[in-house]
């Protein structure tokens, strides 16, 4: 039983599967203050939030915090956010975008981060990954599906598309997400935090 986020950060790095990551001094990135009330699921981190040793620092992170209506200092300093990928360090590139998070990871470290976290009320899932590892879905759920049914999976959970640039084409394509979804994501981050 690990009892604090130092130990589980030791467990993890001494993990074998983490081996190539760890023998280059690289620490597994992912944020769990104990005062957290909202859990962001994505992806995995970027090459450049890696390297920089800050998880969403590219113009996706100021797309997300664009979304949820918070600024830099509140969703690094205020402590009300943990952030939880379902890999904790990048995974390479593949032919269209970078990699997916490795399989099994976020089954082995989720779990006993979460148990020291007492206080999250929502879980923010990116992407596909996110969504069909904690609402338990068929591989066949298309994610815009899930996001435009947002409703269905709260107070738990919120949905959301992934915010890279790359994504421009599926907002164009979907005017309700910015029209009706991101409205109500603000509306949920300050009911929580605002507590």
């Amino acid at each position: 039983m690990v009892n604090s986020i130092k130990e589980i950060t030791q467990a993890i790095m001494a993990d074998k599967q983490n081996k190539s990551f760890t023998e280059k001094n690289i620490e597994p990135l992912f944020a769990a203050p104990v005062t957290a009330r909202i859990n962001i699921v994505g992806q995995a981190p970027g090459i450049k939030a890696q390297e920089s040793r800050l998880y969403w620092n590219d113009k996706s992170g100021e797309r997300l915090r664009e979304w949820m209506g918070v600024d830099a200092d509140t969703f690094y300093h205020s402590g009300y956010f943990a952030i939880i990928p379902m890999d904790f360090y990048y995974p390479g590139k593949g032919k269209s975008g970078d990699l997916p998070p490795r399989k099994g990871f976020a089954e082995k470290w989720h779990q006993p981060i979460l148990d020291l976290l007492p206080d999250i009320q929502l879980t923010i899932l990116i992407g596909n990954y996110a969504q069909k590892y904690y609402l338990h879905q068929k591989k066949s759920v298309k994610l815009t599906e899930t996001v435009k049914d947002y409703k269905t999976y709260l107070p738990d959970y919120f949905p959301l598309v992934h915010p890279s640039p790359r994504n421009g084409i599926w907002m164009a394509k979907h005017p309700w997400f910015e029209e009706e979804v991101v409205p109500d994501l603000k509306r949920h981050i300050q009911k929580v935090i605002k507590k």
